[in-house]
């Protein structure tokens, strides 16, 4: 059974900045493609930011500069740091993985509340 837990969420004011944490069980991690996703009230699902299996990576056009996805292979960890914080990340953070040939993420984790004050 595949596991990600993501944590690290919390509250904090603009400009400021939390680092995300996803750890995945139950699955090989390294071969994985992994990534963070958001939803904000009223708003679809967006993708922040992904990294390959090989540490390729990519954002949003709306956190590049700001945010940086890592992954730490010996800990099965994918990490989300966001600085320079905006009210508009407000959001549910999910971690998300899925095969290297796969077109679609099909593991998820729970999620984890972002609030960013003005």
């Amino acid at each position: 059974q595949v596991q990600l837990v993501e944590s690290g969420g919390g509250l904090v004011q603009a400009g400021g900045s939390l680092r995300l944490s996803c750890t995945v069980s139950g699955r090989t991690f390294s071969t994985n493609d992994m990534a963070w996703f958001r939803q904000a009230p009223g708003k679809q699902r967006e993708l922040v930011a992904a990294i390959s299996s090989g540490g390729s990576s990519n954002y949003a056009d709306s956190v590049k500069g700001r945010f940086t996805i890592s992954r730490d292979n010996a800990k099965k960890t994918v990490y989300l740091q966001m600085n320079s914080l905006k009210p508009e990340d407000t959001a549910v953070y999910y971690c998300a993985a899925k095969s290297v040939l796969a077109g679609q993420y099909p593991y998820w984790g729970q999620g984890t509340q972002v609030t960013v004050s003005a």
